[in-house]
Parts: C-alpha cells; sequence; structure tokens
C-alpha cells in the first residue's frame, strides 16, 4: 500500500509513476474521499472540544453549589454527535482505506517504460542453447516416451491444467526441490520453512493478492465449529443452507509461498540486529489463472498446482536493492549448477506484478519451444507490502519504520523439471540425468524410455 501522505502531499507525482504503469490515478475520487474525511474529522474534533470543556465547566459549576443539569443535558447530546461523527469517520477511513488497497506500487526509476513483454529488457545471459543432432522434442512428447507423465490420468483425476508423475520422473521432481532447498540453506544462509498451504484474507492482503485479485485465488468456505456435527445429526439439512456466508471463515489455498512466508513479519516490530531475514520455503502454489484460458495450455508450463521453492527477504531500506541482485543471484546459481542456458530480463513498468517497485525475471532456454520462459521472478516490493502487514523495524530506541521486503522463485519446480526434460533428453527417448541431481536419485545417470 501507498504512503497516503505521499498521495496528499505529492499527487501529481503518484499520478505520473503510475501512468507508467498504464494505471490512471483517480485523483478527484481520492480527493472527494479526503474532503469528506476533513470535514467529519474536523467537525467531531470540535464536538468533542466542546464536550471536554462542558464536562470542565459542570464541574465548577458542582463545586459552586450550582444546578448543573442544562449543562449535563449539552453534554450528552454532544457526546451523540460524537458517536456519529466517528462512526462516519470510520466510514469514510474505510473506504479510503479500500481505495489504497487497489493502487499498485510506484515503478523504481530504474525500472524500463514500456506496456507489455516486449518491452522488457535483456540485462545478462548465461550459458548456450544445446546443438541437437536431431529435433528436440517438447516436454510433453519427453514425458510420454518415457512413461512418467500422464496428462490424462490428472484430467481424469481434477480435470484440465493439472499433471501426474510416475516412476523416475515423480522422483527427478523431488529430487530437483531437495536440491534447492539444500543450495539455499547450505550456501546461501536462508532459514528453511515449512508453512501451511491455507491462508486467511489478512495474510493475502499483506501480500497485496487481495481484494483486487481474488478470481486469481483458490477459495474455501470453511464451516464454523458445530456445523459439521449439526449436519452429521440431521441429514435432511443441505450444505449450502446450514453453511452461510454468516457462519463460515473464509481461506484460500496459497498462490505461492511468498504469502505465509513473508506474513510471518505481519504486525512485528523487529530490531535492527535481526535483519535482514532470509527464509526458504517449498511448497505447492494453487493459481485458478483466471484470465489465461488458451495460453500455454499444453503440459506442465501453466498448471492450477505446481511445486515452487520460494526465497523471501525481510530487510532495512537502505540494503534492499543490493538485496534484490543477491537474490536473483541464487536464483541464477540453481540453473548454472544443473547447466541450463538461462538469461535475465528486467520487466518493464507495464509488465510488473501489482506489489513491485521492481522485478527481474529469469527465463530459462526450452528447445522443444525454441524459446526463453519464465522460471522465476525476483522482486523488491520496497515498503509496499510492509505497509500493509504493519510490518516494522527499529534502530535502538529510535521510532519504527517499514521494513522492505522481497521475494523470487529459487526456482519454480514443474519448469524446471520441463527444462531439464527438454534439454537433457536423448535421440533415443531416454533423458539424461544432470550431475548435480545424482545424488538425490541414487546415482542414476540416466532414465531409459518406457519399453
Amino acid at each position: 500500500m501507498l504512503d497516503i501522505q505521499l498521495l496528499r502531499s505529492h499527487p501529481d507525482r503518484v499520478r505520473e509513476r503510475l501512468a507508467r504503469r498504464g494505471v490512471v490515478f483517480e485523483a478527484e475520487v481520492f480527493q472527494t474521499l479526503e474532503e469528506e474525511r476533513r470535514r467529519i474529522q474536523g467537525r467531531t474534533q470540535e464536538l468533542q472540544a466542546r464536550r471536554n470543556a462542558l464536562s470542565k465547566e459542570i464541574g465548577r459549576v458542582k463545586a459552586a453549589g450550582g444546578d448543573p443539569a442544562q449543562l449535563m443535558a449539552e453534554v450528552a447530546g454532544t457526546g451523540e454527535q460524537v458517536r456519529t461523527g466517528e462512526e462516519g469517520l470510520a466510514d469514510v477511513l474505510a473506504r479510503i482505506d479500500h481505495f489504497l488497497s487497489r493502487i499498485p506500487n510506484l515503478p523504481h526509476d530504474s525500472v524500463p517504460e514500456g506496456r507489455s513483454e516486449r518491452d522488457n529488457v535483456e540485462v545478462r545471459r548465461w550459458g548456450e542453447p544445446r546443438a541437437f543432432g536431431f529435433a528436440p522434442c517438447d516436454h510433453v512428447d519427453v514425458g510420454a516416451r518415457l512413461g512418467g507423465l500422464d496428462l490424462d490420468a490428472a484430467a481424469k483425476i481434477s480435470g484440465a491444467r493439472f499433471s501426474l508423475l510416475r516412476g523416475p520422473l515423480a522422483r527427478l521432481h523431488r529430487a530437483l526441490a531437495q536440491f534447492m532447498l539444500d543450495v539455499h540453506t547450505g550456501e546461501h544462509g536462508y532459514v528453511e520453512i515449512y508453512a501451511p498451504y491455507l491462508v486467511n484474507g489478512d495474510s493475502l492482503f499483506g501480500t497485496g493478492q487481495l481484494p483486487k485479485f481474488e478470481a486469481d485465488l483458490f477459495r474455501i468456505e470453511r464451516a464454523e465449529d458445530g456445523a459439521e456435527a449439526t449436519l452429521a445429526h440431521d441429514e435432511a439439512v443441505a450444505p449450502r443452507e446450514l453453511v452461510g456466508l454468516d457462519r463460515t471463515r473464509r481461506m484460500y489455498l496459497i498462490p505461492t509461498a511468498e504469502v505465509p512466508v513473508t506474513n510471518l513479519v505481519r504486525g512485528a516490530i523487529l530490531a535492527a540486529e535481526d535483519l535482514p531475514l532470509k527464509f526458504v520455503c517449498h511448497s505447492p502454489c494453487f493459481r485458478s489463472e483466471a484470465g489465461s484460458y488458451g495460453k500455454d495450455t499444453r503440459g506442465m508450463i501453466r498448471q492450477h498446482q505446481f511445486d515452487k521453492v520460494e526465497l523471501v527477504w525481510i530487510e532495512r531500506p537502505e540494503h534492499s536493492w543490493q538485496a534484490l541482485e543477491e537474490l536473483t543471484g541464487h536464483a541464477e546459481t540453481i540453473l548454472r549448477r544443473l547447466e541450463l542456458p538461462y538469461r535475465v530480463v528486467t520487466l518493464c513498468a507495464g509488465d510488473m506484478g501489482f506489489s513491485a517497485a521492481k522485478t527481474y525475471d529469469i527465463e530459462v532456454w526450452l528447445p522443444g519451444q525454441g524459446a526463453y520462459r519464465e522460471i522465476s521472478s525476483c522482486s523488491n516490493f520496497e515498503s509496499f507490502q510492509a505497509r500493509r502487514m504493519q510490518a516494522r523495524w527499529r534502530a535502538g530506541k529510535g521510532k519504527p519504520e517499514f521494513v522492505h521486503t522481497l521475494n523470487g522463485s529459487g526456482l519454480a519446480v514443474g519448469r524446471t523439471l520441463v527444462a531439464v526434460m527438454e534439454n537433457y533428453q536423448n535421440a533415443d527417448g531416454s533423458l539424461t540425468v544432470p550431475e548435480a541431481l545424482r545424488p538425490y536419485m541414487g546415482g542414476l545417470e540416466r532414465i531409459e524410455p518406457a519399453a
């Protein structure tokens, strides 16, 4: 969430920077809300001051032996007006918060101009795409030849945009996650977290998914304690009648481990010596992919459920930009160890996520597609998420200030498996196991095609 003082003091600056994203700042709406707030707040403060003055006058009248009845009646009436004013003020403040909650972060000055991925700027490349002596297949065909990728079974069990892995390919998927965790915890100094896969709305608000992107989430309506027991004793009661909105607590499947892990510091005031905090978490991720139908429908590129190893940093503001470079480098390390060619691009202002001030995308080479595809996004959110979460730090006895939060995939496990399958395929249908993964595969060097 943006600092409201910035909107009040520099609305033109906010308008200009949001325009770089292609977002229109509704200054008139904000001004109308602010005028209403000032009017109600000013009137309420006047009434509070009048009530306080009357209360003191009552004391003086009583001390002088007079009758304070008329003053007491006025205090009661003023008190009712104060309560009305406070309720009105709470209402307008809630509307201002709702307005602010839908405004994206401001792009950092170093973010390039542009409206779409075509305007992203390449920063560097690593590795040379392999020269195949045959026409390389995409991962779906590689998986089919290995007998390890079963999209039909997944569709039968769950529907479209799910996958099922079998045998050595399933083990290779697990090996990738373990390898990533070992590198990040053993070499990069991250603390491993095992986090819940279901979170409440406050957590998703804190990291910026709610309220604007609820359609992208899988929502769970959970009955309050006792509702299930009532249903068990009265089978004639329809579940929808029993579990009304007033009897449920809404929870959501996580779209990324960024949500539970970043929210570890929600509401906290951290000591300077505690920073930075560096966390890594392997989890499944669940996304409805609203608005993406027709995109990447083949295979494992865009799924409703996928695994990811997430990196999260909580940092002092003055160190966060260097932290972004380090975090991005940590994600790159995994691709280098796996010897997978990749490139790093800086996202343009119009292609960045809602909460980010700056984002690097890491794109791995997929020979089956003949293209680089995103495998990690590494972002600095500055104080945007921290302000929503009220996550702060304090140096000594100084005034608390908001931390900066960062995260990045280190890496998306399914897409890394896709990259391994396409880059390490052989003409006979077998798959060479990358050397870095062989200790996690019991020394296996090659996955043979299905008989």
